[in-house]
């Protein structure tokens, strides 16, 4: 078992439960994660994750900085996407197919459609969450049950485990948001 595997995880899982209850924290603990799991995944041949978390560096410095910049006045409310959230979803299979196709050609990746979906599909998510829009959680919920099979076929039992660890996170970050969403929205139209 890899240490800075398990390290990896360790932060993860803290990222992902400062992220339910919306603390700011989340950012530099997820940085720590990111940069963590860029050697992992290169070691795993899982080319897809290692560039999803070269990324993920610069889209968590942006997070960081616009729930910062959000909190100047107040907190950055919960939105959700309307009618954009299924044309985002086709997106992502459009993008996740030619991602895959492009790692099975040009590279010697593992698995290089299913680690395809999981980058794609968590940089949207990622993008959500970002701006907090409470479709993210449905995007994380997706790429977690994709990702338990991938890091197990791998042999990642560390990462496997925070993933299936993700994805009872992900779910009750969904209810968490959408309790917080819905109080946000009755206060905003409160009955006559």
């Amino acid at each position: 078992m890899d240490p800075i595997e398990v390290v990896a995880a360790i932060f993860g899982f803290l990222c992902v439960v400062l992220t339910i209850y919306r603390s700011i924290w989340c950012w530099p603990t997820g940085l720590v994660q990111v940069f963590l799991y860029i050697y992992v995944f290169f070691g795993a041949k899982l080319y897809s994750d290692m560039i999803l978390h070269i990324i993920y560096v610069f889209m968590q410095i942006y997070g960081w900085y616009h729930w910062r910049s959000g909190a100047a006045e107040k907190e950055l409310p919960i939105t959700t996407m309307g009618r954009w959230f299924p044309i985002s979803i086709l997106l992502g299979l459009a993008v996740t197919f030619f991602w895959g196709l492009g790692m099975e050609r040009w590279t010697d990746a593992a698995l290089p459609y299913a680690d395809a979906f999981t980058t794609v599909m968590s940089l949207i998510a990622q993008w959500l969450l970002a701006r907090k829009k409470l479709e993210s959680w449905i995007f994380w919920i997706a790429v977690d049950v994709v990702a338990v099979f991938v890091y197990a076929y791998r042999g990642l039992q560390p990462t496997t485990i925070l993933y299936a660890v993700f994805l009872g996170l992900a779910m009750a970050g969904l209810l968490q948001w959408h309790k917080v969403w819905n109080a946000t929205q009755a206060g905003a139209h409160p009955t006559e």
